[in-house]
């Protein structure tokens, strides 16, 4: 996660930094050179978008590539022309850049949030297991605690346990993890909110207390300290023939909830959709703002027709947008 975190800084981050440059001092060429224009939709509404500009400024021939990268749901071709800053004219992109320039910088700043925070948790994770077992090669009083096991899993002989330390007295709330040999099982000494208590120990100070196996086997003793250590913890006939480790049955929703979740997600999207067109046929800057020209294509006859007069009182004077262009293309259709 940390790489892809770099990666895609270093893919896009020059990018946005270049175009944003380019913003506060635009000139659009009218006679630069798109060529091997080209953008890519993927996953349904990632579009990334690259070209080679071929363009003179100033008695200079100029030649370069650009790559951008949005979120759009816009189907079919883009129209773009080259942009250059007038400051520094070695700078240049695809006026398609600029329109989506702020699309583009909540984009990569999402992903590496996303991406950097998910990375993070387990470095830090890391080191607090690393430290822990570096205490663990010193002697220190061991702190016997009770621990809710969370989740188990067993592949090729390994038990994989999770537990949490959230129920002893001096608890601390944090998860850790450990895995058992063939033949070792928690040491399981009870049950809480439906989830089975395992014995740890904590020491010393270390951050994670360590879950113990069921013959402690996990500490040096011997045999006479382990038979007495385990003495108290030893159960009837009836209560060895249960299974140490069950699964916990996990609540399940029923259909009249499903249903209303459901088509609440859907009221919510369409709720959504409908606020977004509003604000696109009354508000927008542009009438060529993608989404709001796919969704006003979308609309019934009546609501489209509607919202292309909208657009037309305040763009008349422009070509017709996607959704409201007539037959030829380039004149309002009402």
């Amino acid at each position: 996660m940390l790489a892809l975190t770099v990666l895609m800084l270093i893919w896009e981050g020059p990018g946005v930094i270049r175009d944003f440059q380019i913003s506060q001092n635009p000139l659009v060429l009218e006679d630069g050179d798109v060529q091997n224009g080209r953008c890519t939709t993927r996953k349904l509404f990632f579009t990334d978008c690259s070209a080679r500009l071929v363009y003179s400024y100033d008695g200079r021939n100029y030649d370069t590539e650009v790559a951008v990268m949005f979120v759009d749901f816009h189907t079919g071709d883009y129209e773009t022309g080259v942009v250059i800053s007038a400051d520094n004219p070695e700078l240049a992109t695809i006026s398609l850049g600029l329109d989506k320039l702020w699309n583009r910088i909540i984009t990569l700043g999402t992903f590496v949030l996303l991406l950097g925070c998910m990375s993070l948790g387990p470095l830090f994770h890391a080191v607090r297991i690393w430290g822990v077992k570096r205490h663990l090669r010193q002697p220190a009083l061991l702190n016997a605690i009770p621990v809710e096991i969370t989740a188990f899993d067993r592949k090729r002989n390994i038990l994989s346990v999770t537990y949490n330390d959230k129920i002893a007295n001096d608890r601390t709330g944090r998860s850790a993890y450990t895995r058992m040999k063939k033949g070792e099982e928690p040491l399981i000494v009870g049950d809480a909110n439906g989830k089975a208590v395992g014995l740890a120990v904590r020491h010393g100070k270390t951050a994670l207390p360590v879950l113990l196996d069921d013959r402690l086997q996990r500490l040096a003793l011997t045999e006479a300290e382990r038979n007495l250590a385990l003495a108290p913890f030893a159960r009837s006939d009836a209560d060895q023939a249960a299974p140490v480790l069950i699964g916990q049955p996990r609540k399940t929703m029923s259909i009249g909830g499903r249903l209303r979740l459901f088509f609440g997600t859907l009221l919510l999207i369409f709720g959504g959709l409908v606020g977004f067109w509003l604000w696109y046929v009354t508000s927008a800057s542009t009438p060529f703002q993608s989404p709001g020209m796919d969704i006003n294509n979308l609309m019934p006859t009546p609501l489209n027709k509607w919202g292309c007069i909208q657009l037309r009182k305040r763009f008349g004077q422009d070509r017709a947008p996607f959704g409201c262009v007539a037959d030829d293309f380039t004149s309002w259709k009402y």
